[in-house]
């Protein structure tokens, strides 16, 4: 779906978080037209507590035609298939329609870790994206084309612990950074070995927990990437 040809595309852009919510409104370009607002997750994140938070930030973001949300999760069509960081009433709540109807604009909704990938891609090649954050967050690109829903958080990586359980924030919090990382720098290995990128980006709020050496293909990007990406989902 596209706009009409007499109006200029201006898309709120939503990153859903484990403890926090961002919004911003891009042009067609995908340039910043607002400051970046940010506002906590709900204590109790389920669907209505969050799409009224949503809704105040779309609020205080003035005009826009077309909204895009990025979901920490596995989305189909618009509706919700995991949400292990919020909460189980999101399984098979179909976000894109009733968020559209709450707003009374289309809404467009892809897993966090794709959206970060659209605005942080080279679009030539393999191209691996990590997030880390509350969990852990992954996208595949290759030659600008996403591989849809991959999802590495939930596979087993360390003495039975999957890369989540290893490199999500509650982790980091438990074994300190020293572990978090080692296992970090580990899981960089396996994850060259398993889809042999050109490039990882590794974005989110915990990369400034970063304190390894990094290998020359592998960079942190900035967390508007997980904002910027939005365009993309509405380029057709």
């Amino acid at each position: 779906m596209g706009t009409p040809a007499d109006e200029s595309l201006l898309v709120l852009s939503v990153d859903i978080g484990g403890s926090g919510i961002k919004a911003m409104v891009l042009d067609e370009s995908g340039q910043p037209v607002t400051e970046r607002q940010r506002l906590e997750t709900p204590s109790y994140p389920n669907p209505p507590a969050v799409l009224d938070v949503i809704a105040e930030l779309a609020k205080e973001q003035g005009n826009f035609n077309r909204v895009s949300v990025g979901f920490p999760g596995v989305v189909q069509n618009g509706v919700i298939k995991t949400a292990v960081n919020l909460n189980k009433e999101w399984i098979d709540y179909d976000l894109a329609k009733n968020l559209g109807d709450r707003l009374d604009t289309p809404v467009r909704v892809a897993n966090d870790a794709d959206i970060q990938g659209y605005g942080a891609i080279s679009g030539q090649g393999v191209e691996l994206v990590v997030t880390l954050g509350t969990g852990f967050g992954s996208a595949l690109f290759v030659n600008g084309h996403l591989v849809p829903n991959l999802e590495i958080a939930h596979h087993p990586f360390i003495k039975d612990k999957t890369y989540e359980q290893q490199l999500g924030r509650k982790a980091m919090k438990k074994k300190g950074k020293k572990a978090w990382n080692r296992h970090l720098a580990q899981a960089i290995k396996n994850l060259e070995h398993l889809f042999n990128y050109d490039r990882l980006y590794m974005g989110g709020g915990e990369t400034k927990r970063v304190q390894i050496e990094l290998p020359d293909n592998v960079e942190i990007v900035s967390n508007r990437a997980g904002i910027l990406g939005g365009i993309a989902l509405w380029r057709d």
